[in-house]
């Protein structure tokens, strides 16, 4: 039996065995079970800020590179602090590495499904990650559940703790609200390789699918949401207290599902994606007997007419009811000072700068 499980065994409210004949019996010393982690100082909390920042930016540093990169900061630390930091913040550099098929000794770890695989249609493949949250006294832990076509944030939940519990619960809360996926995709984290987790995809029939060890773009679209919430949400708040983290993040998380545009997805946002039920770029039909790509979320006629819903591209992956053809209009357009017609209207996005007898398209 390893040290970690006789530890965990220890009772300190037992009414018949003391604490010291616990220890003596399973062979631990008292000070292990007295000790109490002290917190990290201010200094190496804004030290792990900044890693956390710049790591955005660059995720192939190391802890060599960090410690030259600090310097230029103004933060005299050496390798072996870096090296602490970073592990306690769960952060490495991206490399290949040797090994990487290495299981875990204890969970069971499943292949990489979505290599080659066309994902087109919303509940066809979800995924969840986990980051930090940095706090003045430490750290918070988020994880999302979100929909690969859409990028719908579908459930989130925030922890003080790295146990599987609330990855779990967020996961329950998606499948109880959205239905179910045909896979679910995660990397080798012991949080989604636990029993409690993938026991719940198991008992819904959900395949799993887990990322390569190191290989963040298996994942990429939820580690493109940390990017996002991060920059746009966590850094310019700094959250001083778990309420104030759980009120900003819930808030960003409706903005970003229900008003953030997304340049991936034609300037939609995931709600919107997500209730057409496919996604802008792959053209097909779905096999479902509603016609839709989701059939949780089949489009009205009116729906697959409208330019909303409409593909950009030259096949529509509503093909099951008409597409409404945009009237032809000529209309002139001054540029500079040569007078240009144009035989229909282009999309303004494509005129900004343009000189209009009104102004500036902006």
């Amino acid at each position: 039996m390893s040290r970690a499980a006789r530890l965990s065994m220890i009772d300190p409210k037992h009414s018949e065995l003391p604490i010291v004949k616990q220890c003596v019996l399973l062979n631990v010393a008292r000070s292990t079970v007295y000790y109490r982690p002290a917190p990290e100082s201010a200094e190496n909390l804004m030290i792990m800020r900044l890693i956390d920042e710049q790591y955005l930016r660059t995720p192939y540093y190391g802890a060599r590179k960090f410690v030259e990169w600090l310097l230029r900061q103004g933060q005299v630390v050496n390798r072996k602090r870096v090296k602490r930091l970073m592990r306690l913040m769960g952060i490495e550099a991206i490399y290949q590495k040797p090994n990487t098929s290495k299981k875990h000794p204890e969970n069971k770890i499943y292949p990489y499904l979505l290599r080659g695989l066309t994902i087109d249609r919303v509940n066809q493949v979800w995924c969840t990650d986990i980051t930090y949250i940095h706090m003045p006294k430490g750290f918070l832990y988020l994880v999302v559940v979100m929909d690969w076509v859409s990028r719908k944030a579908l459930s989130w939940r925030l922890s003080n703790t790295m146990d599987a519990d609330f990855c779990v619960e967020a996961l329950e809360e998606a499948v109880a609200r959205y239905g179910r996926p045909e896979i679910f995709n995660t990397d080798q984290g012991s949080q989604f390789t636990s029993t409690d987790f993938t026991g719940v995809l198991l008992r819904e029939g959900i395949a799993i699918s887990m990322d390569g060890k190191g290989r963040f773009m298996d994942n990429i679209f939820i580690e493109r949401l940390w990017r996002s919430l991060k920059y746009e949400e966590v850094f310019i708040k700094s959250y001083a207290t778990a309420l104030e983290a759980r009120s900003g993040i819930g808030n960003y998380i409706v903005l970003y599902n229900s008003e953030r545009m997304h340049q991936a997805l034609d300037y939609r946002t995931p709600d919107e994606v997500f209730r057409a039920g496919t996604s802008l770029w792959i053209c097909g039909q779905s096999a479902a007997p509603t016609g839709s790509a989701s059939p949780m979320f089949p489009p009205t006629i009116a729906e697959a007419a409208s330019p909303v819903h409409g593909n950009m591209g030259k096949c529509s992956p509503l093909t099951t009811y008409p597409q409404a053809q945009p009237q032809q209009e000529d209309f002139d357009l001054t540029i500079g000072k040569e007078m240009v017609t144009f035989p229909s209207a282009p999309p303004a996005s494509r005129l900004i700068g343009a000189q209009a007898p009104g102004g500036t398209l902006s």
